[in-house]
This record gives C-alpha cells, sequence and structure tokens, in this order.
C-alpha cells in the first residue's frame, strides 16, 4: 500500500449530495421492482429502504479507505476479496435488520430468504463498480497532476531559454560600443563621453525590459532610437535610417529587444565592408490581427559570402518567436537587386 500524498479533488459535498440523490433514486427502483414481482407497497419500500440504506454505507467505505491508501498492481487481487466479504457482511446485517421488523410476515420473510442469493450478487457487482469507478477518478487525478507539472516544468524550461536568448545578444553589442568607446577616447574624447552615457541609457533600459512579456511598439522604438544613436556615434554621417511608421501600429505589443537584434544584422550587412553611406529602412503597419515590421538594407553578396558571419542575432530572434507564439513563419527574408529584407510578423493575441 502507498499513501497517496494529496486529498481526493472530487471528495466535495456536491458528490456527496449527488451520491445520496443516486441511492434515493436506486431504493425508488428497488421499491418498484418488488412491488411488480407481487410485494405490497410498504414492504416493498420498507425492504427498498433496508438494504439501499446499507449499501450506500457499504460503498462509502472505498473512498474512506482508498483516499489515502492504495492497493499496488500486484495486490488488486484483494480487492475482490475484500468485496466478497463486505458484501457478505451487509447482506447478512440487511436481512437480519429486516427479519426483525418484518418476523411477523412469514410470507416476507420467506422470499427474503430466497432473494438472499440474488441481492448477494447484485450487492457485489454494485460494490465493485464503486470500487472501479473510484480508481478511474484516482487515475484520470493522477494523470492530471503530472500533466500539469510537465506543462509547469516545459513552460520554466521556456522562460530560462528565452532569457538565455536575451542575454546572450548583449555582450555581442557591447563589445562592438566599448570597442568604439576605446578609438574615440583618444581622437574624439566629447564623443566618447557621449557614447558612453547613451550606452549606460541603453542598458539600463535594457534591464528594466527584460521581465516584461510583451510591449507596445511606441516603446520598443523608443528603446531602437537610443541603440541607433550609439551606432551613429560609430559610424557617423555613413549610417542613415529612415523610419516609417503606421499611427495605427504604435499600440501594438510584441516582445522586448526583438527588434535590436535585427536592426544591428541590417547594419552589420550593409555598413560593414563599405565606405558609402548606408540607408536603413524600418516600416511597420497594421494588417488584420497582426503588427508588420519591414527592415531593408543594402547587401553585397560578394562581400558578404568572403565575411560571412554566425547569424547568431537573427537566429536567436526565430529562435524566441518559436517560443513564444510556437510558429516558425513570423519571419521572412528576401535578397534582390543588393536589398536584403526582413518582414516580421507579430500576432496579436
Amino acid at each position: 500500500m502507498s499513501l497517496l500524498k494529496q486529498p481526493l479533488l472530487y471528495s466535495s459535498k456536491k458528490l456527496l449530495a449527488g451520491y445520496i440523490a443516486w441511492w434515493l433514486f436506486w431504493a425508488l427502483l428497488h421499491a418498484t421492482a418488488l412491488n411488480m414481482i407481487g410485494l405490497i407497497l410498504p414492504y416493498a419500500f420498507v425492504d427498498a429502504l433496508v438494504f439501499n440504506a446499507f449499501m450506500a454505507l457499504v460503498c462509502l467505505i472505498p473512498f474512506l479507505l482508498y483516499r489515502f491508501y492504495q492497493p499496488r498492481k500486484g495486490n488488486r487481487v484483494y480487492l475482490l476479496i475484500f468485496a466478497l466479504i463486505i458484501t457478505y457482511g451487509y447482506c447478512s446485517l440487511a436481512q437480519l435488520v429486516l427479519k426483525n421488523l418484518m418476523k411477523n410476515e412469514a410470507s416476507y420473510v420467506q422470499f427474503l430468504d430466497q432473494s438472499m442469493p440474488i441481492r448477494f450478487v447484485v450487492g457485489m457487482l454494485m460494490l465493485s463498480m464503486v470500487t472501479l469507478l473510484y480508481l478511474l477518478l484516482d487515475k484520470l487525478e493522477e494523470h492530471h497532476h503530472l500533466t500539469s507539472k510537465q506543462s509547469e516544468t516545459e513552460q520554466l524550461a521556456k522562460e530560462a531559454e528565452l532569457v538565455k536568448l536575451r542575454q546572450q545578444l548583449q555582450p555581442h553589442f557591447l563589445f562592438n560600443s566599448l570597442n568604439s568607446i576605446s578609438a574615440l577616447a583618444i581622437t574624439q574624447p566629447k564623443e566618447a563621453r557621449k557614447m558612453i552615457q547613451q550606452l549606460s541609457d541603453f542598458l539600463r533600459g535594457t534591464l528594466k525590459r527584460d521581465e516584461e512579456k510583451t510591449v507596445p511598439l511606441k516603446e520598443e522604438l523608443e528603446h531602437l532610437k537610443l541603440y541607433l544613436e550609439i551606432e551613429k556615434v560609430r559610424f557617423g554621417h555613413r549610417l542613415q535610417v529612415n523610419m516609417e511608421i503606421d499611427n495605427h501600429a504604435l499600440d501594438l505589443k510584441l516582445p522586448p529587444l526583438i527588434l535590436q537584434p535585427l536592426v544591428e544584422n541590417a547594419i552589420k550587412f550593409g555598413l560593414y565592408g563599405t565606405i558609402d553611406e548606408v540607408v536603413i529602412n524600418i516600416k511597420s503597419r497594421r494588417t488584420n490581427n497582426s503588427l508588420l515590421l519591414n527592415i531593408t538594407n543594402p547587401y553585397d553578396e560578394q562581400i558578404q559570402n568572403s565575411s560571412r558571419g554566425t547569424g547568431f542575432g537573427l537566429n536567436s530572434v526565430q529562435r524566441r518567436l518559436f517560443l513564444i507564439y510556437s510558429r516558425t513563419d513570423l519571419i521572412e527574408t528576401e535578397k534582390k537587386n543588393n536589398v536584403f529584407s526582413l518582414t516580421l510578423k507579430i500576432p496579436q493575441v
């Protein structure tokens, strides 16, 4: 036998009320059946009430006994033995009570003795049914508990991976910024100080947003502008960013810090390997029940083939979106006429 760790979920007042109502209904059927085979109605009701009262009490025993203890699989044969003993006991007790109540009614006593084998079989079946019902409910409760624990574990693992992905993005950007500050510290100390302040504001905002699941687009864009100010100190007039933002999309939600790695990816592939001015275009619009964001940058395939990156930023965003929305079709990329275009689709749930 093994001790159950929690009380049954289904031991409630409503279940008890339903249990009593069932046995009253069963007693009415019992009395009706006895009356139909010739037993007068008063005797039939007394017989039905006594037998079913005992049966109802006996059928509570599995619920009370197995509430805290469960037989192991190898010992479940004892359930049958237990049911036989309990059924024999309550039938004998009910027979004794009815004989005392009806001791002056010889015909009823004779009918009672003759019907005991049938009553025993019915009682055995009823007790077995109640026991099996209990075991089924217990298995369902155990399955529900395990499923709940598994879902909770999966959710914790998903959240841990999301945190890890966000944290992995920061060092990559931070190292680039510190390298730029180091280069500016000697030649342009004023710009270096400005970049340090901007970097401080950006990182402070990042820490505040780490625990948020979604943020409005307007907040994400404000944070993105801090990042772009830092990058403009690094690249000067070479970096130009053009934003076309639909006002109807500003309140739509998206995961925090999702745009920065995508724009960083656009800057990397647009500016690296060239000394010309480069324009990064960022557009947003609302369509049906989604937020669409499009980022484009110049793309020289020959240069990129010779200095191919790891693609970590784009891959991490795809993974984050899959963990949050359970979809793999939220990012589309296209290379055409030396332009790299990325479209991000954020469902509004």
